[in-house]
């Protein structure tokens, strides 16, 4: 049998991070933090924007649902935040065709829960009407009126690529149509006991008279999003604040409009459409469809950051569920989840970043440091046997599917391992219902390669 030989990682050419930390637990204990995640339609999934800072960057745990893998998912248009130079950072550009793609997803919302046409059209027109708030430039002034203006040529919206979150519970909030001339500024304060981004259980709306709605709560997915407004003396002073704040970011956006005006136009007609050059402006209005980027953690990540770091609490509803309640549930959740929990735990504990290898076949890719530094090593199968290596194999390879899966990991510049967990033959169903059965768990790697028989016998003739 040939000696397997560990091949280096391959490095990834551009890298544009450094790298913080292998867990997300301070050795000094000073700035140790517990983290807050929910169960959601059978994920894990952390919302609070510092622990999903906190969690990914230390140990690249977890992966956004609307990025590649870094949470970084912004609705601005990069190209319009380059143009636009003057404009406050802290608000998002958008081009006016997104824009109306968001009226368009609030619309659909607002029928879904019975309104009619009529009461939609209402709705939409007061919420997303242009606000006279006060965007802040760059070097501090700030410009009278509601938009910026600029001339120049008609530019697209280029648009990055993003999934869908309908199926992670993102919700949409549009505010409700006030009668009220004050209703404008009004909804400018905000109440923070309606925060636009609060999410809260499932209820039932109570749907009334349109006219006596203070609030417009939106059902989907088994989430509700609240809106609501409230008078405060200053409205000057909050919008500021509000325009400052991070949090208030996706709640207003400044959406590049354009409209035509002619210059210098003579007498021909031909001539007038040729002189016409469209005019850009920023205008400031209300997002009435608000997505959230989430971090989405895999079972074994979960498990992992509560059992062996104690460093993440999940929540079911408003209770925490303890240890052997999640390794029930997850088990539940996943039948194979205990073997796959296993090798995640080893892996991660010998200084790996195990990620899901679903898109290779295989269980789990192993990385050196983490993604973003080095492409995966290893392609990880994990199978639970006894003694004598046996047992009822999750996934029986014969040589033709092992061949195959071999070649697809080569292919793809990693290496093939066969992970096997053994367990002893005394072992009882009671004693594997508690994460406490990996004390007298034994791990065996194998790696799985192509031995070509001319190869071999050109290196010994060399010799």
């Amino acid at each position: 049998m040939a000696e397997a030989v560990f091949h280096p990682p391959r490095r990834k050419r551009r890298v544009f991070e450094s790298y913080e930390s292998p867990f997300p637990v301070d050795v000094g204990g000073k700035d140790f933090r517990i983290c807050q995640a929910e169960i959601l339609n059978n994920n894990v999934i952390v919302r609070n924007p510092e622990d999903i800072e906190q969690l990914y960057n230390k140990g690249y745990f977890g992966k956004g649902i609307l990025s590649r893998s870094r949470p970084v998912y912004s609705i601005s248009d990069p190209s319009l935040v380059t143009k636009w130079q003057g404009a406050n950072r802290n608000m998002p550009i958008i081009a006016s065709r997104k824009y109306q793609c968001h009226v368009q997803w609030a619309k659909s919302i607002l029928q879904e829960q019975g309104f009619d046409d009529c009461s939609v059209t209402k709705i939409l027109e007061n919420y997303t009407k242009p606000l006279e708030l006060p965007v802040l430039e760059e070097d501090g002034a700030e410009p009278t009126g509601s938009s910026f203006n600029r001339m120049g040529p008609n530019t697209e919206n280029t648009e990055l690529p993003r999934q869908s979150s309908t199926d992670t519970g993102n919700v949409v909030a549009p505010s409700p149509a006030n009668q009220n001339e004050g209703y404008k500024k009004t909804c400018l304060e905000g109440d923070p006991a309606f925060d636009p981004v609060a999410i809260c259980g499932s209820k039932e709306q109570d749907q009334g008279d349109l006219k006596d709605i203070a609030e417009v709560s939106c059902q989907k997915d088994g989430f509700l999003v609240r809106s609501g407004c409230k008078v405060k003396e200053s409205t000057e002073q909050r919008s500021c604040e509000m325009i400052k704040s991070k949090e208030c970011a996706p709640e207003y956006v400044l959406v590049q409009e354009e409209e035509e005006g002619s210059l210098c136009p003579e007498d021909d007609s031909a001539h007038v459409q040729e002189n016409l050059l469209k005019k850009e402006k920023l205008v400031c209005r209300r997002n009435p469809f608000r997505i959230f980027e989430y971090l989405q953690l895999s079972l074994e990540e979960a498990f992992f950051l509560v059992y062996a770091l104690g460093c993440l609490s999940i929540y079911y509803g408003e209770e925490p569920l303890t240890i052997l309640k999640l390794w029930e549930v997850f088990s539940e959740v996943k039948p194979d989840f205990k073997t796959t929990y296993m090798a995640y735990h080893y892996f991660r504990s010998k200084g790996w970043v195990p990620k899901v290898g679903l898109k290779y076949g295989t269980d789990l890719l192993l990385y050196r440091k983490g993604p973003p530094f080095y492409h995966a090593s290893y392609s990880v199968i994990a199978e639970l046997v006894d003694d004598n290596f046996e047992g009822s194999l999750r996934r029986p390879l014969s040589w033709k599917s092992l061949s195959g899966l071999n070649r697809t990991t080569v292919n793809a510049s990693k290496e093939l391992m066969l992970c096997y967990l053994i367990r002893p033959s005394d072992m009882t169903e009671k004693e594997m219902s508690t994460p406490e059965c990996m004390k007298r768990i034994k791990v065996q790697e194998l790696i799985v390669s192509r031995w070509v028989s001319s190869r071999e016998r050109s290196e010994q003739d060399e010799l």
